[in-house]
């Protein structure tokens, strides 16, 4: 028998509405809890679409051969709670089933470690919850259509619900659930409304009681457990913690220095060191542009860094030259609070919050060094990239002036990403030279249009500083010119992730070789012993 709640058929459509929107809403969550261990490269984005495809494709197909063999609104209602429950869950659990994956898949997969761990990962996690919520709308058809003449009508208005729905979804998470509450508190809204949804729809029908219950309890057991998570659970020493619009982010406090990482897994994004002077890091071999462009005998030398973050280079350039004026553009201006609380990024230095390629668009600026430092792990903006991008960044440096490029995932196999970057660079600027940073994984680019580097052993022996001269040296003895294999990238063709993914994943297996001999030699015990304090 018909609950009364579903005899004007308002709620049956709002539960189409309401499945719509938390549809979306799983799979912006989906994308936020996968970044911090996987990235949120392209390629996540497709493991994350195509899984939550096939769980909805699935769902289909069960949904509506289920309503043609028994179509009794319960057996909607609790596959709704049964989801509301499962979602509630994944804050608390999902975080244990990605690092669970991945330490299986250590001993098991020798390449494309972070594509078989993400999609592992998604059907483990999102596929059940999504299967149920794909059963949905088929089911609805059945329960809302009362005969053959009025189908198009009402399977027209519960694909606009749905799209609607989905719509809201799209833009609640992101733009205010995410950024306010987090990703976890971000589930647990969504959970709750399709808990509200099946337990009114039990209230109002006068049965399964005890199901309700029973849901209700396990929703607020695993939102106390999930809604304080940290994606780092193993972190005792996080100063901070959080997430914005891009990026989750993570500020710990080592010591002798403060570190942002947007990444769980690996990846370091930005390291201040308390005492000041050199890092050990990039920063200190991109220092070498500034020499490069004659900054040191100029009157009021200009750079421009793209992918400010929280400002190192920055300091450091104000540090060692202090005739240097430095204005810098981050995507995330929670980055840039973060730079100015905890990194020790001076107010007067100016930070526009905007992307780096449409900076350059709207501004008519021309600067002696420009910073391009916008690639992180293999998350590298393919509109940043490109051969246009490069011209741009040409097209606003002053007579003389060089573009220093940070490329963060130092590989030895010809065609990697860095050689692709190198070749498109040099499409650009006819004078190209790089230099791999010691005991990193950054290899440092520096371009120009005129011979900046004939004489920089001359110039860099001029430096009154001896730390600065010192590093100029070892950076003139690493230098290289970069000779190119014609590889380019463009705005239409530009595979930056399927290229990144290639060398972080050789990276990733560098770093697990230890743990797999430990594991090949002493087995489970002997790692739980070589990671435990």
């Amino acid at each position: 028998m018909q609950a009364g709640i579903l005899k004007n058929k308002l709620y049956l459509y709002m539960t189409e509405f309401f499945a719509g929107m938390s549809v979306m809403a799983v799979e912006l969550g989906a994308s936020r809890l996968l970044a911090p261990y996987f990235s949120s490269s392209q390629i996540v984005w497709t493991i994350i679409i195509g899984t939550i495809m096939i769980a909805m494709a699935l769902g289909n197909l069960y949904g509506g051969r289920s309503a043609d063999k028994k179509p009794d609104p319960d057996r909607l209602y609790l596959r709704i709670l049964i989801a509301a429950v499962w979602i509630a869950a994944i804050p608390f659990l999902g975080r244990y089933v990605i690092l669970g994956i991945s330490g299986l898949l250590v001993v098991a997969v020798n390449s494309g470690f972070l594509i078989w761990a993400g999609f592992l990962a998604c059907m483990v996690i999102f596929v059940f919850p999504l299967f149920l919520l794909g059963t949905v709308t088929p089911s609805l058809v059945k329960y809302t259509m009362d005969s053959l003449d009025d189908s198009g009508v009402v399977v027209g208005r519960l694909n606009a619900f749905n799209t609607i729905g989905s719509i809201i979804g799209t833009f609640v998470p992101t733009f205010v659930t995410i950024p306010a509450v987090g990703t976890a508190v971000t589930f647990l809204i969504f959970s709750g409304v399709l808990l509200a949804l099946g337990v009114l729809y039990f209230i109002s029908a006068r049965r399964r009681a005890l199901r309700c219950v029973v849901a209700a309890v396990l929703f607020v057991a695993f939102a106390v457990c999930g809604a304080g998570s940290s994606f780092a659970f193993w972190e005792d020493d996080l100063v901070y913690e959080g997430e914005s619009v891009y990026n989750y982010l993570q500020v710990k406090d080592e010591g002798d220095s403060v570190v942002l990482s947007t990444n769980v897994l690996f990846g370091v994004q930005s390291v201040m060191q308390k005492s000041g002077g050199l890092t050990g890091r990039y920063y200190d071999y991109a220092l070498a542009a500034p020499v490069l462009a004659h900054a040191p005998e100029k009157d009021a030398p200009e750079m421009l860094i793209l992918g400010m973050g929280t400002g190192t280079y920055a300091v450091q350039c104000r540090e060692y030259f202090p005739m240097l004026a430095v204005e810098g553009v981050e995507i995330d201006e929670k980055i840039t609070a973060l730079a100015h609380e905890y990194f020790r990024l001076p107010d007067d230095v100016p930070v526009t919050t905007y992307d780096g390629r449409a900076f350059l668009n709207v501004c008519d600026q021309r600067y002696d060094v420009i910073m391009v430092d916008a690639y992180q792990d293999i998350t590298i903006p393919f509109q940043m990239s490109s051969v246009e991008f490069f011209t741009l960044v040409r097209e606003h440096l002053k007579p003389g002036g060089v573009m220093v490029v940070n490329m963060n995932m130092h590989a030895d196999d010809e065609g990697n990403i860095n050689d692709w970057l190198a070749d498109t660079i040099s499409a650009v600027f006819p004078y190209v030279r790089t230099a791999d940073v010691p005991y990193t994984t950054n290899r440092e680019l520096f371009a120009a249009e005129t011979d900046v580097f004939a004489d920089f052993a001359q110039r860099a022996d001029a430096l009154e500083n001896d730390e600065l001269r010192g590093l100029m040296r070892r950076i003139d003895a690493a230098m290289t010119a970069h000779v190119s294999g014609g590889r380019t990238l463009t705005d239409d063709r530009a595979p930056v992730e399927k290229l990144g993914m290639a060398v972080i994943d050789g990276l990733i297996q560098e770093e697990l070789g230890y743990y797999k001999r430990i594991i090949k030699e002493d087995g489970i015990a002997g790692l739980i012993a070589s990671v435990t304090p």
